[in-house]
């Protein structure tokens, strides 16, 4: 797996068509070692503005957003790997997460439109990471476990949802994976 890098840091793979996917994601694998896109709570924090979010504002003591969500990532991972290859995991972590309390709040804009929003608690970051906890519970259970797949490259770990027409996709994305096995595929063909 290998990602296009600037001057600034590199950014996790956004490429997953699920955003709890696309969490798993923020760890991969990169030229064969392992690379950890979170951080600091600031990476969480840019990750869960990039990836459309739309979390109160809220502070907490130093890496303890961090942890909760490298808690919750890897929690969900496996379960996410449980449920693809049909066994049973144990929830208690992410069940953790989804006791938050939560209420409904009736938000009515100036321009009369009426939508209903959930609100949750955010005192610790465990209760302000439950709505992608709960992405990930909806995931996990009404999600189609045929098209949740990880990326056909063997050196790649990302995981996507296949929301493709024929339902055939094998990479994370084409432009990196696919493009690598075309590649080794025409370097074998040119080698016979």
């Amino acid at each position: 797996m290998t990602a296009t890098t600037s001057s600034t840091a590199l950014e996790p793979f956004v490429l997953a068509d699920h955003h709890v996917l696309d969490m798993l994601n923020t760890r991969a694998v990169m030229e064969g070692a392992p690379l950890e896109f979170w951080r600091s709570d600031e990476d969480v924090e840019t990750w869960l503005e990039r990836t459309g979010w739309d979390l109160p504002e809220a502070r907490f003591a130093r890496d303890d957003l961090l942890q909760a969500a490298l808690t919750l990532r890897e929690a969900v991972r496996g379960l996410v790997e449980q449920r693809k290859a049909g066994g049973h995991g144990s929830p208690e972590v992410l069940n953790r997460f989804l006791a938050t309390p939560s209420h409904l709040r009736l938000d009515w804009s100036a321009s009369g439109e009426l939508r209903l929003e959930k609100a949750w608690a955010t005192a610790t970051a465990e209760q302000y990471l439950a709505p992608l906890a709960e992405a990930a519970a909806k995931l996990l259970v009404e999600g189609d476990f045929n098209l949740v797949r990880e990326c056909e490259h063997p050196d790649c770990v990302l995981w996507f949802y296949d929301r493709t027409k024929s339902h055939r996709r094998r990479w994370c994305s084409m432009a990196l994976c696919g493009n690598r096995h075309k590649v080794t595929e025409f370097r074998k063909r040119k080698q016979q």
